[in-house]
């Protein structure tokens, strides 16, 4: 899922694309082997990047996720390198909330 520009400028450094971002992630990816490191739903998950995911078969590229879902951090101990299906199955019941308050947001202005 693309990062607006409004939650790019919460990274380290301002942007994804910065010196201290791109450290950083380097430093995770370093620290993963290259792989995903899971999450509570998908603890066993060690999908390679650039490989084939062995449950979905797509192309794997590793993201960064803030567990927290405090993007203004770069904190190891509260980032994990993830494939895509383990990062959007985190961060789907967020997403949902963050609907439903904007949902809840637009009704009180109508």
């Amino acid at each position: 899922m693309p990062i607006s520009a409004e939650k790019m400028k919460r990274y380290p450094g301002g942007s994804i694309r910065s010196k201290e971002w791109l450290k950083f992630r380097g430093e995770l990816l370093a620290r993963s082997g290259d792989c995903c490191e899971g999450t509570p739903q998908h603890p066993e998950c060690r999908a390679v990047n650039g490989k084939l995911h062995p449950e979905t078969g797509g192309k794997v590229v590793l993201t960064i996720a803030h567990m927290d879902h405090d993007e203004t951090h770069a904190d190891p101990a509260r980032c994990r390198a993830l494939c895509q299906r383990c990062h959007n199955h985190w961060d789907a019941p967020f997403r949902a909330q963050n609907r439903a308050a904007k949902r809840a947001a637009a009704e009180v202005r109508v």
